[in-house]
């Protein structure tokens, strides 16, 4: 869950499997709920989750963003099955 949280909040859109999508929204929703609160404390569990480059976004870029949002910072949208293995696939972004 970490590495797939950092690529997300690095790059704002990443493409994976559909269930590792739905189990990676809630983690970073929680993230970039606990980066709007802007405390020190906050801070260091955001670097503990996910690392200090992908807090740092999460806390200076992405969270100000969705300030007046109530949640709902991602969006998964399906796409068709892997060939290899035929795996659903699917691409997860900030909103």
């Amino acid at each position: 869950m970490k590495s797939l949280a950092y690529a997300l909040t690095l790059e704002e859109k990443i493409k994976t499997t559909e269930a590792k999508a739905k189990e990676l929204r809630p983690f970073v929703e929680k993230l970039v709920t606990l980066g709007k609160l802007e405390t020190p404390a906050s801070r260091r569990l955001l670097e503990s989750r996910v690392g200090a480059r992908a807090a740092k976004k999460i806390a200076t870029e992405l969270s100000p963003r969705y300030k007046e949002r109530a949640g709902g910072y991602t969006r998964i949208t399906k796409m068709v099955r892997r060939a290899s293995d035929g795996a659903p696939q699917a691409i997860i972004e900030f909103v």
